[in-house]
């Protein structure tokens, strides 16, 4: 009798064991699910800044081709003026 209570003890524990395992899985098939969320969610927030830093370097281009071409103008009307002032002298 003793034999069967000790081998009913190993049975009980192998349960426990078996039921602490399948627990700790599931835990950390959940834990694998929420990290991968979380990395598709900081993918996309990087995609999005890297798109938002493109449309940034694509204004301040903008900016600077026109500021460019500003410069351009103004240089061409100040050299006519000093050609009229040397024809003047």
């Amino acid at each position: 009798m003793d034999e069967f209570q000790a081998l009913e003890q190993k049975v009980l524990r192998a349960v426990e064991v078996v039921k602490r395992e399948r627990d700790a899985r599931a835990a950390a098939e959940a834990e694998v699910v929420s990290l991968r969320r979380q990395l598709a969610d900081q993918a996309e927030a990087a995609k999005s800044q890297a798109t938002a830093a493109q449309h940034e370097k694509e204004a301040v281009e903008g900016q600077v081709a026109a500021l460019n071409q500003e410069r351009d103008g103004v240089r061409q009307r100040v050299e006519r003026l000093m050609h009229q002032i040397d024809e003047l002298l």
